[in-house]
């Protein structure tokens, strides 16, 4: 199974993609919103990682841009952005579940299967 992770902290990038390996996912890395976007459409992975704090564009705008583009393989939000109604704005634009950062490298495959899997 193939995921595009769209992070642009280097050290996020690396934990998430060393997680995602060790479960046996194929790591595609984006570390921009328009790159993601493009990568999305070539690509077409079985879901995507998305940081909501990118230099370029938000990740709710990547979200929504993917919708547009008829991309519809989920999209899991992963951000330390925690304000409260964050959590239900994001998955009324479109992501279909949401991590909260620093993520518990215990838990977050679980957490991605749970999503992936409805």
């Amino acid at each position: 199974m193939q995921t595009l992770v769209i992070e642009d902290n280097e050290n996020n990038m690396v934990l998430i993609s060393r997680i995602l390996n060790n479960a046996g996912y194929w790591v595609i890395q984006a570390e921009t919103g328009r790159t993601g976007l493009q990568k999305a459409v070539e690509c077409e992975p079985d879901f995507i990682i998305l940081d909501i704090q990118l230099p370029d564009i938000l990740g709710s705008e990547v979200v929504q841009q993917l919708r547009r583009e008829g991309i519809t393989v989920p999209v899991i939000a992963m951000t330390s952005y925690a304000m409260a109604g964050d959590r239900e704005k994001l998955l009324e634009l479109g992501c279909d579940g949401y991590i909260e950062k620093p993520i518990d490298p215990m838990l977050v495959i679980e957490q991605i299967k749970e999503v992936i899997e409805r």
